[in-house]
């Protein structure tokens, strides 16, 4: 087992093991991410990337849930605000981003740039943002447990992370409207029935599923894998980036709303938002 140690001080760790890498961040209970752990993610899955010896990636996280979204940031250049707290635990998280190469969305665009397949591990909660992360992978094993939801509407916001892309792309343009337009929560088992994780396994159980999984392709030809790959998504990352481009001048303007201010407020009171359009 090599173990690559820590990436960029973001609470990032690898560990690569018979052609199958182990990338794990570490911000319980709940994961929220900031500029500094999607750069460590990402920064990680390059160095992946470039080892001859690693075929896949496990993406997984330390605590009770996956990534219930952003971490309140504090930098001294421009930011923007992308609310992505989690609806249950009632944390007021608002992500304030650094624009250009350090935005939080360019890091998501580096880990869609990875060549490796990529599969994320979801044993909790993966809300708005962190909805987006584990989308960016190839595949999801999830628990009965975890729940999935862009809950950007319901903060009087608009969704980000690329959902506007990989979001359809699971469950059709259909299904993706229902769930950005009311921000519902779906659970495990409806999320394996609609194609937002591809196996449900016990919580104990899930990281022993998803290396079998991970198995399952290490022993396939590696250079057919990524080939394959390639193929299948075509155009995919600069479609992300456009989509990501896009859902921050959305983000900019809605974050002024009287609307946005409420939605923030009624998650942070635990009660239904009283929105105006306005």
């Amino acid at each position: 087992m090599v173990n690559f140690g820590d990436f960029s001080d973001s609470d990032v760790t690898v560990e690569l093991d018979n052609y199958i890498a182990l990338v794990e961040f570490h911000r319980p209970p709940h994961n929220f991410f900031d500029v500094s752990l999607l750069k460590g993610i990402a920064d990680a899955f390059h160095a992946l990337d470039m080892e001859s010896n690693c075929r896949v990636i496990v993406l997984a996280s330390e605590g009770k849930s996956f990534c219930a979204g952003a971490q309140l940031g504090n930098y001294q250049k421009q930011d923007s605000t992308d609310e992505n707290s989690d609806e249950e635990n009632g944390d007021d998280k608002a992500e304030k981003t650094i624009v250009g190469r350090d935005h939080v969305y360019e890091q998501g665009v580096r880990m869609m740039e990875c060549g490796l397949p990529v599969i994320a591990v979801v044993q909790g909660a993966a809300i708005g943002g962190g909805l987006g992360v584990a989308l960016s992978a190839d595949f999801r094993v999830a628990a009965p447990e975890a729940r999935f939801s862009a809950n950007f509407s319901r903060l009087g916001f608009h969704h980000g992370f690329g959902l506007t892309v990989t979001l359809p792309a699971l469950v059709g343009n259909q299904m993706a409207a229902s769930l950005l337009y009311t921000g519902r929560r779906v659970g495990g088992e409806e999320a394996l029935e609609l194609g937002l994780c591809d196996v449900l396994a016990p919580i104990e159980d899930l990281r022993n599923r998803a290396f079998d999984m991970a198995e399952e392709i290490a022993i396939s030809a590696p250079l057919s894998v990524k080939a394959i790959r390639r193929t299948l998504r075509q155009g995919l990352v600069d479609r992300f980036r456009m989509a990501t481009d896009h859902e921050q001048v959305e983000q900019d303007w809605l974050r002024q709303t009287n609307d946005f201010s409420e939605g923030v407020r009624a998650m942070s009171e635990r009660r239904l938002p009283d929105f105006k359009g306005n």
